[in-house]
């Protein structure tokens, strides 16, 4: 049942908005059952945090989220564990667990990896795209494009996630699915902040993008997802909040 968390403190000691805080201007979020506890508190705890709900920098509770999540502390503290050990949560001696704060280095790195994945996904996706791809690949642009119009930045990530999933669908290479697959999340965090900013170029950058797909020219589809990249990763870097962390 979904309940209105109580009013709670929206800055820690240092001045930094706490997990508390932040959780408190929005709904509570139950988990659902039967689905294994450990895996759906973990999986809500990861979304929180890649959709900056939870930012990076935050106190992480377990009292408290485990409230909000409506489970006892057992599994909150199973999942911070399991967070930390894949990079989303720092686990600090004497003062407990943090939303992990990405340096300059780990996003150079992921996001370089990404845009040779992505830039290869894009050559054979233009290899390969059929009109019924085309068209599809447009109603993914103009669900990004509504998105766009509607300021909501949630809407941008998820259509800007949808879009590159399905170029990579198109090439039918399962080994390169599986690689984009396992860096898509963090790809999302850090895309979270720069999505309404980047925006207007972000997508006619994809608009370029179908059309060189359309036309089945691999070299210009190859060439405008390495600029699309490159420019989200300086991006990301240009963000106003980088010169506060």
């Amino acid at each position: 049942m979904t309940q209105t968390a109580s009013p709670l403190p929206e800055r820690g000691p240092t001045g930094r908005r706490t997990a508390k805080g932040s959780l408190a201007a929005k709904s509570a979020q139950r988990v659902e059952r039967p689905a294994p506890l450990r895996q759906v508190v973990y999986d809500a705890l990861a979304e929180l945090i890649i959709n900056r709900t939870l930012e990076p920098g935050q106190h992480l509770v377990e009292a408290d989220l485990a409230e909000y999540l409506g489970v006892s502390r057992q599994p909150v503290r199973e999942a911070l564990q399991r967070l930390q050990t894949e990079g989303w949560v720092d686990l600090r001696p004497a003062q407990g667990a943090f939303v992990h704060m990405p340096t300059d280095e780990e996003a150079d790195q992921l996001l370089g990896v990404r845009a040779v994945l992505e830039t290869h996904s894009a050559r054979l996706a233009a290899g390969c795209a059929t009109e019924a791809d085309v068209a599809r690949l447009w109603e993914l642009q103009n669900a990004g494009l509504e998105a766009l119009a509607a300021d909501d930045s949630e809407g941008l990530v998820s259509a800007n996630a949808d879009l590159h999933a399905f170029l990579t669908e198109l090439t039918g290479n399962a080994v390169l699915a599986e690689l984009i697959g396992l860096v898509d999340r963090r790809v999302r965090w850090y895309y979270t902040p720069i999505a309404r900013p980047r925006g207007h170029d972000a997508w006619h950058e994809h608009a370029e993008l179908i059309e060189a797909v359309a036309a089945h020219d691999v070299e210009k589809a190859e060439k405008i997802m390495a600029h699309h990249t490159e420019r989200t990763r300086q991006a990301f870097h240009e963000r106003p909040e980088a010169a506060r962390e």
